[in-house]
């Protein structure tokens, strides 16, 4: 893994830690579309857009 790989990997997991304790709401619904956004992205292979979800989720 490249730093930058390890550094999206690292801020997914954070993200998903952050929104798995979030309350029920519009806002975490709206964070659960970036974040699979996301996940896509990061099965893409596109760090930028997967960064990019990640800082909207």
């Amino acid at each position: 893994m490249t730093p930058q790989q390890t550094k999206t990997a690292e801020k997914m997991k954070s993200v998903k830690a952050t929104w798995d304790k979030a309350p029920a709401g519009p806002k975490k619904d709206t964070a659960q579309k970036h974040y699979q956004a996301a996940e896509r992205a990061l099965e893409a292979h596109d760090d930028a857009l997967t960064n990019k979800e990640l800082n909207a989720a």
